[in-house]
C-alpha cells in the first residue's frame, strides 16, 4: 500500500510527524507533501495566482510553497511514480468539527484527494477540552488501528472520512463514535484589536468558542463527552430536501 500523508500545520508540524509514525506502522511507502509554513484556516483552496515552489528534502519528503490542496496535486500528479491507495491528511493541532470543517486546510487536502477519487482520511487532535495539552497522544495510541479499519470501508464516490481525536488522558478515553457534523451554538469570527512596537493598529483573528451544549451523536458532542469522533463528508453540498420548495418559490 502506498500511503500520501500532508497537512496545513506545515512540514514541521508535531502532528504531521505523528501521522508519520502512524502511516509507517501500516506501510513502508509512505510519502511526505506538506506546506512548507503554516497554512491552517485556508480550506480547500488552491493557488492560481502565483507559481509554486518545490523543494526535496528527501527521497520521500517534500515542501510546497502553497495550500494543502495544493500539496495533494503536487504529490499525485508531479511527484509520486503513481497514485497513492490512501491520503491522508493531518493529524491537525486541533479539532475539526462542526464548522470548523468549512475553513479547514486537514479537510481541504482530504477533499482534494476525493476529487481524484483516492481513498482521504482527515485527522485531527482536539486541544482546549480535556486539559491533555497537545501530546497527540491519543492519535498516536489509537490513530493507525481506526485508520487500519477504515481501509476496509468501501467509500461512496465524493465521500472522505474525518476523524477527531480527544485531548484526553489515553485511560480516559470512553469510546470511538460515528457522528454527524455538529453546530456550535455559538461560533464567532473575532478580530482581536491589537497595537505593533510603532503603536500602529492590526487585527488578529481568533474563533469564540462556546461549548454551549451540543446536540447527541454530533462530533462535537463526541469530543466533548471523549469519543473518537468519526464522521463521513460528502462534497456534494445539495441541500436535496429544499428543492422542492424553491421550485415553488421560483414558479
Amino acid at each position: 500500500m502506498r500511503i500520501l500523508i500532508t497537512n496545513d500545520d506545515g512540514i514541521h508540524g508535531e502532528g504531521l510527524k505523528a501521522l508519520g509514525e502512524i502511516a509507517h506502522s501500516i506501510t513502508d511507502d509512505v510519502w511526505t507533501v506538506a506546506p512548507d509554513e503554516e497554512r491552517s484556516g485556508v480550506g480547500h483552496a488552491v493557488t492560481l495566482a502565483s507559481p509554486l515552489r518545490l523543494r526535496k528534502l528527501d527521497a520521500k519528503t517534500f515542501e510546497v510553497s502553497g495550500t494543502p490542496s495544493d500539496c495533494v496535486v503536487m504529490a499525485v500528479r508531479k511527484i509520486m511514480p503513481g497514485i497513492p491507495d490512501l491520503i491522508l491528511s493531518g493529524v491537525n493541532r486541533g479539532q475539526n468539527i462542526a464548522d470548523d470543517v468549512t475553513y479547514s486546510g486537514t479537510i481541504g487536502a482530504a477533499m482534494e484527494g476525493t476529487l481524484m477519487g483516492i481513498k482521504s482520511i482527515a485527522l485531527s487532535q482536539a486541544t482546549g477540552m480535556h486539559g491533555n495539552g497537545e501530546s497527540f497522544a491519543v492519535a498516536r495510541k489509537y490513530g493507525a488501528g481506526i485508520i487500519q479499519k477504515l481501509i476496509s470501508y468501501n467509500c461512496g464516490q465524493g465521500e472522505l472520512i474525518n476523524v477527531n481525536f480527544p485531548d484526553c488522558a489515553i485511560d480516559a478515553l470512553r469510546g470511538t463514535m460515528v457522528t454527524t457534523q455538529g453546530k456550535r451554538s455559538l461560533n464567532e469570527l473575532l478580530p482581536d484589536e491589537r497595537k505593533d512596537n510603532r503603536g500602529g493598529t492590526y487585527y488578529w483573528l481568533s474563533f469564540g468558542r462556546d461549548k454551549g451544549t451540543p446536540d447527541q451523536n454530533t462530533d462535537i458532542w463526541a469530543i466533548h463527552n471523549a469519543h473518537i469522533s468519526i464522521t463521513p463528508i460528502h462534497m456534494n453540498l445539495t441541500k436535496q430536501e429544499a428543492l422542492a420548495g424553491l421550485e415553488g418559490c421560483l414558479r
